[in-house]
């Protein structure tokens, strides 16, 4: 692996980290909210932008939750510009990952085709 890469892995790394703390204990909008996990955070090689991704659970409407998170980007970018040490701040994009919502749906089916082959071994199926 490159240099840069190992370098762009620990900045994504300290992104993730540190959005994640703004958002839980830092981020005053009403309009968030729900659990925002943040699952990721990839910056590009020109430090520029990141794209972050959250996911939203058990949120009121989770569309206005997304909307609003993407309208205080401006707030988390001017804290992630005090805490991590950059010449360029990159500027934040968000977007939705619905990967732990599509494993607890799997989840949820695979316990449903468990529970039916429980019940055609007790019928002696």
């Amino acid at each position: 692996m490159p240099k840069n890469e190992n370098r762009l892995g620990r900045i994504n790394e300290e992104l993730k980290k540190e959005i994640s703390h703004i958002i839980s204990f830092e981020l005053k909008n009403p309009n968030v909210t729900g659990l925002i996990s943040v699952t990721g955070a990839k910056i590009t090689p020109d430090l520029k932008y990141a794209k972050v991704f959250v996911s939203i659970l058990n949120a009121e409407n989770t569309e206005t939750s997304f909307e609003n998170l993407k309208k205080s980007a401006g707030y988390i970018r001017t804290e992630i510009a005090k805490r991590i040490n950059l010449r360029i701040t990159p500027e934040i994009i968000f977007e939705i990952d619905n990967s732990m919502e599509y494993g607890a749906k799997m989840d949820k089916l695979i316990e449903e085709v468990r529970k039916q082959d429980e019940e055609k071994k007790n019928k002696g199926e």
